[in-house]
């Protein structure tokens, strides 16, 4: 719905109410709301930190305790039997840091205790599974109607932990016990939504709640968190005005949960912190980014260029668990990786191409990710980079690549997973121009071959190969990209075109052969 005044906007608010009676835009979801209310009971959603998640649970919370007026104006107020009200038991783990299985059963109990003050009851046993089963059966009871439980954050202790292998099991064990209680809890239960980052599997974490349906890649419910285009364009156009609507596009939307014929959307958090600040900036990424998501990747010796076209099925998407977490459920479920692309080449068995959501996110990941393929000083490096691509200084460039590379310390030769395979050497070059922000492509595909980076910038365009000398005579990799034709497909965008070999040696650890050919 459209606005024609500039109203609040409500960055980190996650209370319906507030948004609602407090003067603030507000994205209607209740259309995706009433299809998910009336098709199931039991469902699982999983989105990256920051999505909107708590806001979805807590407009769920006032729709099934009738709080009609707050619905006034959106799609669900007449639609809707307001005398069919429900009582809520809401549970959330989003607040605190559990350091063991004893914090977490205090905190639970804590939860329990404050719900059951809520509903008006009490709670006799002093279990947290009996106690969990009383409070259900309970409030069904006191009120007359079955209750609708919703669970906020439901994987936070976990994955606060995640590190730490025998205290993360430890805090999943305590998860367990409280969750098992909801399938036997069935006759009781109206409706159940458990949202978190993260999708563990259910037997290590539901224990039998084999019901409950994951909506987290349904097509009929990918916008059911974030801001789809068209409500940027309605919702927010007072906001608008000063900003490049593009650029926002650009730096932003592109989150798919689904196909790739879904509605992207774009990160509430981010959009929301550009309207009030009016400048570009990687907002949700320096909010959500764990530490631990990092050292993982450095770890592993994740080939950086493979990110944007990343080829996975989904048995990994899903294989998440304290003890095997794979790294395509990590990049996926964190946020830093969205589907591209689905291809089924046999019934039901599917393949998924993922890749960076949007500008923010691949900027801001290659630049977290460069300490770790050995470019300490990355602002220094950045500057010096930037400065010779705005110049068009071919000869800095190569100067400059060529100290970057020798400045690699011989610790991440010896230490990094990376430095073992000869097309990792390519990580160090795409990272530091993807962190740059520059518009990069990698293995882009042409009538001839695939060119192994290009790099598009101040109206120039440059277009890498990357050789080892331990495999190839010197000179090839410049003698590839001509012999192949790999600029015949950039011709037509009337931009001078910079031909670039680039060889390594795995001996020397060092760039050794760096040949220019600049054609029009």
């Amino acid at each position: 719905m459209a606005t024609d005044q500039r109203l609040r906007l409500p960055i980190g608010i996650q209370t319906f109410s507030e948004i609602r009676e407090g003067g603030y835009y507000y994205v209607d979801k209740t259309p995706v709301i009433k299809r998910l209310v009336r098709q199931n009971k039991f469902y699982f959603l999983s989105r990256p930190r920051r999505f909107g998640k708590s806001l979805l649970l807590d407009t769920l919370r006032c729709l099934f305790e009738g709080r009609q007026s707050l619905f006034e104006g959106l799609y669900i107020h007449d639609r809707w039997d307001w005398q069919q009200t429900h009582p809520v038991i809401r549970l959330s783990f989003g607040s605190g840091v559990m350091r063991n299985r004893e914090e977490l059963d205090i905190h639970i109990h804590e939860l329990l205790d404050a719900q059951a003050e809520a509903q008006g009851v009490s709670l006799r046993n002093t279990s947290i599974a009996g106690r969990f089963r009383e409070l259900i059966q309970q409030t069904h009871h006191q009120n007359g109607r079955r209750a609708v439980v919703l669970i906020d954050e439901y994987d936070k202790p976990i994955l606060d932990s995640i590190l730490s292998h025998e205290r993360a099991r430890e805090l999943r064990e305590g998860l367990k016990n409280l969750y098992s209680v909801i399938k036997d809890a069935d006759p009781h239960l109206h409706l159940v939504l458990i949202t978190g980052v993260s999708k563990f599997s259910k037997v290590s974490l539901f224990s039998g709640l084999n019901n409950l349906n994951d909506i987290t890649l349904d097509a009929l419910f990918s916008t059911i968190c974030g801001y789809t285009d068209d409500d940027i364009d309605t919702v927010f156009a007072p906001a608008l005005p000063g900003l490049d609507r593009d650029a926002i596009r650009v730096w932003y939307n592109g989150y798919r949960w689904g196909g790739p014929n879904v509605t992207s959307v774009y990160n509430p958090f981010d959009v929301l912190l550009l309207l009030q600040k009016r400048e570009f900036g990687p907002y949700w990424f320096e909010s959500a980014t764990p530490t631990f998501l990092v050292d993982i990747l450095k770890q592993r010796g994740v080939f950086t260029p493979q990110l944007n076209q990343w080829e996975t099925e989904y048995e990994l998407l899903s294989q998440f668990d304290v003890d095997d977490i794979s790294t395509d459920a990590l990049l996926f479920q964190a946020g830093y990786l969205t589907i591209k692309d689905v291809q089924e080449p046999m019934l039901g068995y599917r393949q998924y191409i993922l890749g960076f959501p949007n500008h923010e996110v691949e900027t801001s990941l290659n630049h977290a990710l460069l300490p770790s393929l050995g470019v300490e000083n990355g602002p220094r490096e950045r500057r010096t980079l930037f400065r010779h691509l705005k110049n068009h200084d071919l000869a800095g460039l190569e100067a400059h690549l060529k100290a970057l590379y020798a400045g690699l310390p011989h610790d991440w030769y010896r230490n990094n997973p990376i430095a073992q395979y000869e097309g990792h050497y390519a990580s160090v070059f795409y990272s530091h121009f993807a962190a740059l922000g520059l518009t990069v492509t990698v293995e882009d595909a042409t009538h001839h071959g695939r060119v192994d980076m290009t790099v598009d910038f101040g109206g120039h365009l440059y277009l890498f190969e990357f050789k080892v000398v331990e495999q190839l005579p010197e000179g090839k990799a410049l003698a590839q990209i001509k012999a192949k034709g790999y600029a015949d497909k950039y011709r037509s965008a009337g931009k001078p075109i910079h031909l670039i070999g680039v060889e390594f040696s795995r001996q020397q650890r060092q760039v050794v052969a760096f040949e220019v050919e600049t054609i029009s």
